[in-house]
């Protein structure tokens, strides 16, 4: 009969004891090889005026001239250097992609933290309201929005976080729901902690890395919505993007040329950084789900060694 007490008191102990392992999630090959190839187009963005070979205003010869050593991706519709094009194309893209992010999980992070630990009446209207949002066909909205709003870079950041907020409040809700009933939080509600203070100590910890994952995942729906909403002609005329380029060389006749030098390096960038942020999001969400965790003691397992079983014993 003590052998349980004293296999559950180690348990405790080993737990407490044992600091909790912190970045483990970067070990993971899945995420390294993500974020190695986001950091990789980060870089390339942020450095775009010092390495790209032209100006992307610069008109350096005829149009949808060949790839040659002068040119390495050859011309687009306007003689325009198509490399160059790329390298500030991404800044607009990856801009558009992290900034939409940030707003799309500002909101549903907030709503699923309300909806999750209020419950009742408050999470029935916001878990609603949610689904309004999820019916609604983001494609039209989009383009009734860009043409009613305007077809600014801060417009389509706006729009893109607005219609991608839900998939993290639904998320971030079910988990908060759970979190709401673990012991650790009801002890500290009864301990006189303010809904502040429990949501703030104990709940939002424990939802932070979910949160970041989802993070991840929304950066490739947003950088793909800027791209076909550029596609449509639907975006910032005034800047330069990966779908404003496969969008002006189709318009160019870029087909009709045999131009594929024109369409296939934004596309593949967008293919690339899309599938970048997917493998490294579904990773991190994999390795840094809450629910894999052992209580709030931030500690996945722990291994007994055979004389403490016998103490336990």
């Amino acid at each position: 009969m003590s052998s349980l007490p004293g296999r559950a008191e180690t348990v405790l102990v080993g737990a407490v004891d044992r600091p909790p392992r912190r970045f483990t999630v970067l070990r993971d090959r899945q995420v390294a090889v993500g974020l190695g190839v986001v950091g990789v187009f980060v870089v390339l963005a942020v450095l775009a005026p010092v390495i790209a070979p032209y100006s992307p205003t610069e008109q350096v010869g005829p149009i949808y001239q060949a790839p040659s050593w002068s040119h390495w991706l050859g011309l687009d519709n306007g003689g325009y250097d198509v490399l160059s094009n790329l390298l500030y194309g991404a800044r607009t893209s990856l801009l558009v992609g992290f900034v939409a992010s940030i707003v799309a999980i500002g909101i549903g992070g907030v709503v699923g933290l309300v909806a999750g630990y209020a419950g009742g009446t408050t999470d029935g209207v916001l878990m609603r309201t949610t689904d309004y949002f999820l019916v609604i066909p983001d494609i039209p909205l989009m383009i009734v929005a860009a043409a009613v709003f305007g077809q600014s870079l801060r417009n389509i950041i706006v729009i893109i976080g607005l219609i991608y907020w839900t998939t993290a409040a639904r998320v971030i809700r079910a988990q908060v729901a759970s979190l709401r009933e673990r012991v650790y939080v009801r002890r500290a509600q009864a301990l006189g902690a303010s809904h502040a203070r429990v949501l703030w100590s104990h709940v939002v910890p424990q939802v932070a890395p979910l949160l970041i994952a989802n993070a991840v995942l929304m950066i490739a729906n947003a950088i793909f919505a800027e791209t076909y909403i550029s596609f449509l002609g639907l975006g910032d005329p005034s800047k330069i993007s990966w779908g404003k380029m496969i969008e002006s060389s189709l318009e160019g006749g870029a087909i009709f040329y045999h131009a594929w030098w024109a369409i296939l390096p934004p596309g593949l960038a967008v293919t690339a950084i899309v599938l970048a942020c997917t493998v490294a999001g579904q990773g991190m969400e994999d390795a840094l789900n809450p629910r894999l965790r052992v209580s709030h003691l931030g500690v996945r397992r722990f291994r007994l060694r055979p004389h403490q079983w016998a103490e336990g014993r």
